[in-house]
């Protein structure tokens, strides 16, 4: 009984993996959790713990009490869902409504745990514990998308290169802005390497629908004031970070773009975009998208 009454601190929500009691105690082991094998001969007569996220309750609770909630107190979990071609900005926005988070620890959090600007998430729907803390959140994303990266840059190159792949998420995150649909993205990155092969500037609208601007309307006066990185009006090439978190389909137009002699595109009436190889024609497709 005294052993059992002694206190235990834990974080309020932990991860529990699918395994034996004894490989659960060293995963709690390993994550610095001051539980032995005494606490594995324990659970055995407690019951067996559950696996996935478990809501402790409290950070400081009584041995006993810490292992009886091992076996019973599975934490409700919510979806979060980030959508292709939004900003980390604005997902951060979002998960601290719908998780109850500070967004300021969540940016704070990003920035230790990663050194890329933007585009680091994969688009998808998580689900997440309430009352997870902005640190487990950051890490998970991160960790979550990483792994889905890698996976898909092994596929495709049979390696991952971090910075060779991050390049191509910057290609890909203007294509995500640009392109009305999946069917347009392969031509959209035809554009982007075509007039960066001529050396002409992007001047793409997208690209300056970064951060906190995801949403906004993109003006005259925003293109001639913005100087940051991310305006093609102003800087020729590559911006030097992504603009936005992107869907694999935008990664896969980016590296393999369509062979076309485009270098232009305008939104036509329908929605979609009308590509042309010379400003003339441009021009008309233009007039006929304002009429």
């Amino acid at each position: 009984m005294y052993y059992l009454n002694k206190p235990i601190k834990s974080p309020q929500i932990i991860y529990i993996p699918e395994g034996s009691i004894n490989k659960i105690i060293t995963h709690l082991n390993n994550k610095n959790f001051n539980v032995n094998k005494l606490d594995s001969l324990l659970l055995r007569f407690i019951g067996s713990p559950q696996s996935g996220w478990i809501n402790i309750g409290v950070n400081i609770s009584t041995r006993g009490d810490f292992l009886y909630k091992l076996t019973t107190a599975k934490a409700p979990l919510q979806n979060v869902t980030l959508i292709p071609g939004e900003t980390t900005y604005i997902f951060f926005e979002q998960l601290a409504s719908e998780l109850n988070l500070n967004r300021d620890l969540l940016q704070r959090e990003y920035e230790q745990q990663t050194k890329q600007i933007e585009g680091a998430f994969v688009p998808n729907t998580y689900s997440l514990p309430k009352g997870i803390t902005e640190k487990m959140v950051i890490k998970i994303l991160l960790g979550e998308s990483l792994l889905q990266m890698k996976n898909l840059s092994m596929k495709i190159f049979g390696t991952y290169n971090e910075k060779k792949w991050f390049h191509f998420v910057t290609i890909a995150s203007i294509i995500q802005k640009e392109s009305a649909n999946i069917e347009e993205m392969p031509l959209v990155s035809s554009v982007i390497y075509n007039r960066v092969k001529k050396g002409m500037k992007l001047q793409m609208d997208g690209t300056l629908n970064y951060g906190k601007y995801s949403h906004i309307r993109v003006t005259p006066k925003m293109i001639k004031e913005d100087t940051t990185i991310y305006n093609t009006y102003l800087y020729s090439g590559i911006p030097e970070a992504p603009v936005c978190n992107v869907s694999f389909d935008a990664i896969k137009a980016a590296i393999f773009p369509a062979k076309t002699d485009y270098l232009y595109f305008v939104k036509s009436t329908n929605g979609s975009h009308n590509f042309s190889c010379n400003y003339s024609t441009h021009l008309a497709n233009i007039k006929r998208a304002t009429k």
